[in-house]
Protein backbone atom coordinates (compact mmCIF):
# COMPACT_ATOMS: atom_id res chain seq x y z
CA UNK A 1 0.00 0.00 0.00
CA UNK A 2 1.58 3.23 -0.79
CA UNK A 3 1.56 6.05 1.54
CA UNK A 4 -1.69 8.05 0.46
CA UNK A 5 -3.45 4.30 0.36
CA UNK A 6 -1.98 4.57 3.78
CA UNK A 7 -4.09 7.75 4.59
CA UNK A 8 -6.95 6.94 3.25
CA UNK A 9 -7.40 4.20 4.83
CA UNK A 10 -6.06 5.30 8.75
CA UNK A 11 -8.70 8.05 8.30
CA UNK A 12 -11.74 5.49 7.19
CA UNK A 13 -10.51 3.73 10.20
CA UNK A 14 -10.82 7.00 12.28
CA UNK A 15 -13.86 7.41 11.44
CA UNK A 16 -15.27 4.76 11.98
CA UNK A 17 -13.96 4.30 15.51
CA UNK A 18 -15.07 8.05 16.11
CA UNK A 19 -19.07 7.10 14.65
CA UNK A 20 -18.97 3.80 16.94
CA UNK A 21 -17.59 5.55 19.81
CA UNK A 22 -20.57 8.49 19.36
CA UNK A 23 -23.21 5.88 18.79
CA UNK A 24 -22.23 4.23 22.28
CA UNK A 25 -22.42 7.58 24.62
CA UNK A 26 -25.64 7.84 22.70
CA UNK A 27 -27.06 4.62 23.78
CA UNK A 28 -26.15 5.45 27.60
CA UNK A 29 -29.47 6.50 29.55
CA UNK A 30 -28.79 7.26 33.26
CA UNK A 31 -31.85 7.36 35.57
CA UNK A 32 -32.14 9.02 39.25
CA UNK A 33 -34.72 7.31 41.40
CA UNK A 34 -35.97 9.12 44.69
CA UNK A 35 -37.45 7.24 47.01
CA UNK A 36 -39.79 8.71 49.59
CA UNK A 37 -42.10 6.59 51.80
CA UNK A 38 -45.49 7.96 52.47
CA UNK A 39 -47.00 7.65 48.78
CA UNK A 40 -46.14 4.06 49.02
CA UNK A 41 -49.09 1.52 48.75
CA UNK A 42 -50.15 0.55 51.64
CA UNK A 43 -49.00 2.87 53.88
CA UNK A 44 -51.59 5.10 55.76
CA UNK A 45 -50.31 6.00 58.99
CA UNK A 46 -47.67 7.96 60.14
CA UNK A 47 -45.98 4.70 62.55
CA UNK A 48 -46.04 3.19 59.24
CA UNK A 49 -42.96 5.44 58.22
CA UNK A 50 -41.23 5.96 61.47
CA UNK A 51 -38.08 4.42 62.70
CA UNK A 52 -39.42 1.69 65.89
CA UNK A 53 -43.23 2.16 64.91
CA UNK A 54 -45.81 -0.45 64.15
CA UNK A 55 -45.38 -1.88 60.66
CA UNK A 56 -42.55 -0.10 59.62
CA UNK A 57 -40.49 -2.98 58.61
CA UNK A 58 -43.15 -3.84 56.54
CA UNK A 59 -43.77 -0.35 55.27
CA UNK A 60 -39.66 -0.72 54.04
CA UNK A 61 -40.26 -4.05 52.11
CA UNK A 62 -43.03 -2.29 50.74
CA UNK A 63 -40.66 0.32 50.05
CA UNK A 64 -38.30 -1.33 48.38
CA UNK A 65 -40.15 -3.06 46.43
CA UNK A 66 -41.35 -0.30 44.79
CA UNK A 67 -38.03 1.26 44.48
CA UNK A 68 -36.97 -2.23 42.59
CA UNK A 69 -39.86 -2.22 40.19
CA UNK A 70 -38.85 1.19 39.27
CA UNK A 71 -35.02 -0.01 38.89
CA UNK A 72 -36.33 -2.98 36.28
CA UNK A 73 -38.64 -0.53 34.46
CA UNK A 74 -35.39 1.61 33.63
CA UNK A 75 -33.61 -1.10 32.58
CA UNK A 76 -36.35 -2.62 30.58
CA UNK A 77 -36.37 0.52 28.65
CA UNK A 78 -32.48 0.52 27.99
CA UNK A 79 -31.26 2.06 31.21
CA UNK A 80 -27.35 1.70 31.25
CA UNK A 81 -27.06 3.70 35.14
CA UNK A 82 -29.38 3.68 37.71
CA UNK A 83 -29.22 5.59 41.04
CA UNK A 84 -31.78 5.44 43.77
CA UNK A 85 -31.34 7.59 46.83
CA UNK A 86 -33.11 6.84 49.76
CA UNK A 87 -35.23 10.46 50.69
CA UNK A 88 -37.51 9.64 53.77
CA UNK A 89 -36.95 10.94 57.16
CA UNK A 90 -33.16 9.34 58.45
CA UNK A 91 -32.93 8.18 54.77
CA UNK A 92 -32.30 4.71 55.66
CA UNK A 93 -35.33 3.32 55.00
CA UNK A 94 -34.65 1.19 51.82
CA UNK A 95 -33.17 -2.47 52.59
CA UNK A 96 -30.13 -2.22 50.88
CA UNK A 97 -29.34 -6.57 50.93
CA UNK A 98 -32.69 -6.51 49.15
CA UNK A 99 -32.60 -3.38 45.71
CA UNK A 100 -32.17 -4.45 42.88
CA UNK A 101 -28.20 -5.10 42.40
CA UNK A 102 -27.91 -3.48 39.06
CA UNK A 103 -28.51 -0.18 41.00
CA UNK A 104 -26.47 2.11 43.23
CA UNK A 105 -28.15 2.99 46.93
CA UNK A 106 -27.45 6.53 48.57
CA UNK A 107 -28.64 6.16 51.87
CA UNK A 108 -28.09 8.67 55.39
CA UNK A 109 -28.35 11.74 56.34
CA UNK A 110 -27.87 14.74 56.29
CA UNK A 111 -26.91 15.03 52.71
CA UNK A 112 -26.15 18.56 50.79
CA UNK A 113 -29.10 17.69 48.31
CA UNK A 114 -31.66 16.22 50.66
CA UNK A 115 -33.85 14.15 48.52
CA UNK A 116 -32.04 14.63 45.42
CA UNK A 117 -28.75 14.05 46.55
CA UNK A 118 -26.06 12.86 43.40
CA UNK A 119 -28.43 14.22 41.10
CA UNK A 120 -25.79 16.14 38.60
CA UNK A 121 -25.77 16.85 34.57
CA UNK A 122 -25.30 13.64 33.55
CA UNK A 123 -28.78 12.02 34.38
CA UNK A 124 -31.45 11.50 31.46
CA UNK A 125 -34.05 11.16 33.34
CA UNK A 126 -35.73 11.97 37.23
CA UNK A 127 -38.58 9.57 38.54
CA UNK A 128 -40.00 10.26 41.96
CA UNK A 129 -41.30 6.98 43.97
CA UNK A 130 -43.38 7.00 47.29
CA UNK A 131 -43.91 10.85 47.05
CA UNK A 132 -47.33 12.24 48.49
CA UNK A 133 -49.00 15.43 48.50
CA UNK A 134 -47.92 18.95 50.14
CA UNK A 135 -49.49 19.71 53.12
CA UNK A 136 -53.38 21.01 53.04
CA UNK A 137 -54.30 18.20 50.27
CA UNK A 138 -57.73 16.80 50.31
CA UNK A 139 -57.52 13.35 50.68
CA UNK A 140 -53.86 13.16 50.87
CA UNK A 141 -52.34 10.21 52.13
CA UNK A 142 -49.80 11.52 55.02
CA UNK A 143 -50.05 15.04 53.45
CA UNK A 144 -47.05 17.58 54.91
CA UNK A 145 -44.45 19.80 53.20
CA UNK A 146 -40.97 18.53 54.38
CA UNK A 147 -41.95 18.77 57.97
CA UNK A 148 -45.42 17.99 59.55
CA UNK A 149 -44.29 19.08 62.82
CA UNK A 150 -43.21 22.33 61.29
CA UNK A 151 -44.14 23.89 57.68
CA UNK A 152 -47.94 25.27 57.17
CA UNK A 153 -46.84 26.12 54.01
CA UNK A 154 -43.84 26.89 51.24
CA UNK A 155 -43.94 29.01 48.30
CA UNK A 156 -41.40 29.63 45.80
CA UNK A 157 -42.22 32.75 43.81
CA UNK A 158 -44.99 33.40 45.16
CA UNK A 159 -46.38 29.72 44.12
CA UNK A 160 -47.55 27.13 46.80
CA UNK A 161 -45.47 23.87 46.41
CA UNK A 162 -44.87 20.65 47.64
CA UNK A 163 -42.02 18.34 47.68
CA UNK A 164 -41.90 16.72 44.51
CA UNK A 165 -42.36 20.30 42.48
CA UNK A 166 -39.19 21.70 44.25
CA UNK A 167 -37.82 18.59 43.87
CA UNK A 168 -38.88 18.90 40.50
CA UNK A 169 -36.70 22.40 40.37
CA UNK A 170 -33.87 20.94 41.54
CA UNK A 171 -33.80 18.60 38.71
CA UNK A 172 -34.29 21.69 36.05
CA UNK A 173 -31.49 23.29 37.67
CA UNK A 174 -29.18 20.56 36.44
CA UNK A 175 -31.05 20.24 33.03
CA UNK A 176 -32.70 17.16 33.61
CA UNK A 177 -36.43 16.94 33.14
CA UNK A 178 -38.59 14.67 35.81
CA UNK A 179 -40.72 11.96 33.94
CA UNK A 180 -42.28 10.21 36.24
CA UNK A 181 -44.42 9.81 39.64
CA UNK A 182 -45.60 7.26 42.33
CA UNK A 183 -48.03 7.91 44.82
CA UNK A 184 -51.40 8.52 46.04
CA UNK A 185 -54.16 9.63 43.52
CA UNK A 186 -54.29 13.07 44.45
CA UNK A 187 -50.49 13.79 44.64
CA UNK A 188 -49.93 12.24 41.06
CA UNK A 189 -52.79 14.99 39.97
CA UNK A 190 -50.92 17.93 42.10
CA UNK A 191 -47.72 17.06 40.37
CA UNK A 192 -48.69 16.49 36.70
CA UNK A 193 -50.53 20.44 36.75
CA UNK A 194 -47.07 21.44 38.41
CA UNK A 195 -44.33 19.64 36.38
CA UNK A 196 -46.46 19.30 32.98
CA UNK A 197 -48.16 17.15 30.94
CA UNK A 198 -45.85 14.92 29.66
CA UNK A 199 -44.97 13.63 32.97
CA UNK A 200 -46.30 9.90 33.65
CA UNK A 201 -47.93 8.78 37.01
CA UNK A 202 -48.92 5.81 38.42
CA UNK A 203 -51.56 5.95 41.58
CA UNK A 204 -50.87 3.02 43.87
CA UNK A 205 -53.86 4.28 45.91
CA UNK A 206 -56.42 6.72 46.72
CA UNK A 207 -57.20 8.81 49.82
CA UNK A 208 -59.57 8.55 52.05
CA UNK A 209 -58.85 11.58 54.24
CA UNK A 210 -55.08 11.63 55.39
CA UNK A 211 -54.98 8.70 56.85
CA UNK A 212 -56.75 5.98 55.18
CA UNK A 213 -56.58 4.77 51.49
CA UNK A 214 -57.73 2.59 49.22
CA UNK A 215 -54.65 1.23 47.89
CA UNK A 216 -53.67 -1.76 45.25
CA UNK A 217 -51.34 -4.73 47.30
CA UNK A 218 -47.52 -4.33 47.04
CA UNK A 219 -47.32 -6.96 44.29
CA UNK A 220 -49.98 -5.03 41.93
CA UNK A 221 -48.32 -1.56 42.76
CA UNK A 222 -44.70 -2.84 41.63
CA UNK A 223 -46.05 -4.06 38.27
CA UNK A 224 -47.57 -0.64 37.40
CA UNK A 225 -44.85 0.83 38.86
CA UNK A 226 -42.90 -0.98 36.41
CA UNK A 227 -44.78 -0.78 33.21
CA UNK A 228 -44.91 3.37 33.89
CA UNK A 229 -41.65 3.88 34.25
CA UNK A 230 -40.70 1.84 30.93
CA UNK A 231 -43.43 4.10 29.53
CA UNK A 232 -41.85 7.22 30.95
CA UNK A 233 -37.71 6.63 29.82
CA UNK A 234 -39.43 5.23 26.32
CA UNK A 235 -41.42 8.35 25.73
CA UNK A 236 -38.40 10.57 26.96
CA UNK A 237 -38.07 12.19 23.61
CA UNK A 238 -41.60 14.38 25.11
CA UNK A 239 -40.29 14.92 28.64
CA UNK A 240 -39.65 19.10 29.33
CA UNK A 241 -37.46 20.19 31.77
CA UNK A 242 -38.98 22.66 34.34
CA UNK A 243 -35.96 25.28 35.30
CA UNK A 244 -35.98 27.25 38.51
CA UNK A 245 -36.11 31.14 38.05
CA UNK A 246 -33.93 33.45 39.30
CA UNK A 247 -34.31 35.04 41.75
CA UNK A 248 -35.40 32.21 44.13
CA UNK A 249 -38.06 33.53 46.54
CA UNK A 250 -38.67 31.22 49.38
CA UNK A 251 -41.51 32.13 51.74
CA UNK A 252 -42.16 29.90 54.43
CA UNK A 253 -44.83 30.07 56.95
CA UNK A 254 -44.95 27.81 59.94
CA UNK A 255 -47.24 26.05 62.54
CA UNK A 256 -46.24 28.18 65.32
CA UNK A 257 -45.10 31.80 65.76
CA UNK A 258 -41.84 30.70 67.86
CA UNK A 259 -40.44 28.70 64.87
CA UNK A 260 -40.85 31.93 62.54
CA UNK A 261 -38.88 33.75 65.56
CA UNK A 262 -36.16 31.25 65.58
CA UNK A 263 -36.24 30.97 61.85
CA UNK A 264 -35.60 34.90 61.77
CA UNK A 265 -32.23 34.57 63.54
CA UNK A 266 -30.63 33.50 60.79
CA UNK A 267 -28.66 36.21 58.43
CA UNK A 268 -31.25 37.48 55.16
CA UNK A 269 -34.17 35.64 56.84
CA UNK A 270 -36.73 38.03 57.06
CA UNK A 271 -39.99 37.89 59.43
CA UNK A 272 -43.21 39.10 57.12
CA UNK A 273 -46.02 37.64 59.83
CA UNK A 274 -46.64 36.02 62.98
CA UNK A 275 -45.74 32.69 61.67
CA UNK A 276 -43.73 33.34 58.30
CA UNK A 277 -40.28 34.26 57.04
CA UNK A 278 -38.83 35.06 53.73
CA UNK A 279 -35.65 34.90 52.05
CA UNK A 280 -34.17 35.53 48.36
CA UNK A 281 -31.03 34.23 46.26
CA UNK A 282 -30.12 34.19 42.66
CA UNK A 283 -29.03 30.73 43.16
CA UNK A 284 -31.76 27.92 43.77
CA UNK A 285 -29.44 25.50 45.06
CA UNK A 286 -28.22 28.27 47.59
CA UNK A 287 -31.81 28.92 48.41
CA UNK A 288 -33.05 25.59 48.30
CA UNK A 289 -30.02 24.77 51.05
CA UNK A 290 -31.14 28.09 53.05
CA UNK A 291 -34.47 26.86 53.41
CA UNK A 292 -33.18 23.48 54.66
CA UNK A 293 -31.21 25.49 57.49
CA UNK A 294 -34.28 27.40 58.31
CA UNK A 295 -36.32 24.21 58.67
CA UNK A 296 -33.43 22.60 60.75
CA UNK A 297 -32.95 25.85 63.07
CA UNK A 298 -37.26 26.04 63.43
CA UNK A 299 -37.45 22.69 64.65
CA UNK A 300 -35.39 22.73 67.16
Amino acid sequence: MNRQGFSIAALLLASLLFLQFNASASDQLSVYISVDMEGVAGVVASDQVRAGGQDYQLARQWTTSEANAAIQGALDAGATEVVVNDSHGGMRNIIASDLHPEARLITGSPKPLSMMEGLDESFDAVIFIGYHTKAGSFDGVLDHTYSSASVFSLKVNGTEMGEAEVNSLIAGYFGVPVVMVAGDKNFCEQAREMIGDHLVTAAVKEGIGRTAANTLVPVRAAELIREKTTEALNGLGNAQVRHPESPAVFEVTFLYSAQAEAAELIPDVKRTGPRSVEFTRDDFIEAFKLFRAVLLVARN
